[in-house]
């Protein structure tokens, strides 16, 4: 008997990754993978390409540890063609008391926490291990709390001095987002998996889904066994045209990537966040400037923490990404980007505060600048959404937030077991829809402090 014959809405990172896995677990599978434009180009093309198992709740620590593992498997088989490496995520802050920060790293990494965690108070520490070298085979999981300041002055030169604490994150890092789907993509084209490049304007359900797709040749109408909605943050579309109503929204928000011809960020550091709010560094002419405009006067308020800066394009690169997710406003997603013209000199300032050495860019950005965004498509407890959606034979897999890359292999292999039927990890029914209706499950993530994510 035939494989069934299935569609896969969305040629994102997420959208390919459910196809590679689903064809490893199907024998003969028939896929076939749509969406408007070419693989990678909407929203997995604006990925900051990082990765971290680091976060509040052991369902989420468990989820992306295994898509960590899967993406390692990849880069063993590829050569590493997805340039991963693990310098980590070093999480800074000027406190000195940071045992709330510590209580959320324990919750999250659960009973192994006292494995993982190492605490660094003197300024030599042999077990604080270099990450002088890009490799992230031989790295150390857990975390690394940095609490001696001659051990954050020698180990990171060129942070605030006024830094009191680092948290590093050691199974963390960059990845090439484009590589990752292009190796997938390739495996799957020896294979057979079929692309089409159209838009799906409508799916009929009766005997199997009819999905009408509009594309350069026309518009033509296709029945298929089975539809999974990878459709990013045009995943609520796409739900609808099966009646089904997603607990979902997005938000837009923005990078930049420039050439630090300047070399004030070291290429070895890690991937870096500044856990405190802050005044954004105007000068008082431009603060008063601001506070009179009643659009922008925000700007010269509090401002979130969060802001992260990190090298790009490896050792031997010059480039420099910046961001700074302070949008939490919902939006309806275009394929145009809403891009905020003052974007790149807000965050250039922000992230100065963590990194003074971008001072010298203020004003001056270099006309190459990269700016550009992209959307989150989130549900309000910040989980994704895989598993069955709504008729039989509807799947998806979505809302995935700003982590899409990093969870993308986990969410590919966990969409493809719900579809033939294997076995489920233990994260499975937290992402599901059937979480809804767990009040005990509810009722615990309401409480969760995701201060530090």
């Amino acid at each position: 008997m035939p494989a069934p014959k299935t569609l896969i809405i969305g040629t994102g990172i997420v959208g390919i990754a459910t196809a590679y896995y689903l064809a490893r677990a199907e024998k003969n599978a028939r896929i076939t993978l749509v969406d408007r434009d070419q693989p990678m180009s909407y929203t997995s093309a604006q990925s900051g390409e990082n990765y971290r198992n680091w976060w509040s709740e052991p369902t989420m620590v468990n989820f992306t540890n295994r898509s960590i593992a899967l993406m390692e498997e990849i880069a063993r088989a590829s050569g590493n063609q997805i340039n991963m490496n693990r310098r980590g995520y070093a999480l800074a802050t000027r406190r000195t008391d940071i045992d709330d920060l510590v209580e959320q790293v324990r919750k999250g990494f659960g009973d192994a926490s006292e494995r993982l965690l190492r605490f660094h108070d003197k300024p030599q520490a042999d077990d604080y291990h270099s990450f002088k070298s890009p490799d992230w085979e031989g790295v150390p999981d857990g975390l690394d709390i940095v609490t001696n300041t001659d051990l954050i002055r020698s180990r990171f030169p060129s942070y605030d001095p006024e830094i009191r604490s680092i948290l590093h994150v050691r199974r963390g890092g960059d990845i090439s987002g484009q590589q990752l789907g292009m190796y997938m993509l390739e495996q799957m084209r020896e294979i057979g998996v079929r692309r089409v490049v159209g838009e799906v304007k409508d799916i009929a359900h009766n005997a199997g889904f009819a999905v009408t797709i509009a594309g350069a040749d026309g518009t033509h109408t296709e029945t298929y066994d089975r539809v999974v909605n990878a459709a990013g943050p045009f995943a609520d579309k796409i739900a609808q045209m099966l009646g089904v109503d997603l607990p979902v929204y997005n938000t837009f928000q923005q990078k930049i990537a420039f050439e630090d011809r300047l070399g004030v960020i070291p290429r070895d550091v890690p991937f870096s966040i500044d856990l405190d709010g802050q005044s954004i560094d105007w000068t008082e002419e431009e603060r008063t400037l601001l506070k009179g405009d009643p659009e922008m006067a925000w700007l010269a308020g509090d401002m979130p923490g969060a802001i992260h800066c990190r090298p790009d394009g490896g050792d031997g690169g010059k480039w420099v990404k910046l961001g700074w997710a302070y949008n939490e406003k919902p939006g309806t997603a275009t394929w145009e980007q809403p891009t905020d013209p003052n974007y790149p000199e807000i965050v250039l300032r922000g992230a100065a505060r963590l990194q003074p050495g971008l001072k010298a860019y203020y004003g001056q950005l270099p006309r190459n600048m990269h700016h550009y965004g992209g959307w989150y498509t989130m549900t309000k407890e910040n989980w994704p959404l895989i598993g069955r959606m709504g008729p039989e034979g509807a799947f998806m897999n979505c809302a995935l937030s700003g982590y899409g890359t990093m969870a993308a292999c986990a969410a590919g292999e966990l969409c493809a077991a719900w579809m033939t039927d294997g076995t489920l990890p233990d994260y499975a029914h937290g992402f599901s829809v059937d979480r809804y209706g767990d009040a005990e499950l509810m009722a615990a993530l309401a409480t969760v402090d995701r201060g530090i994510l």
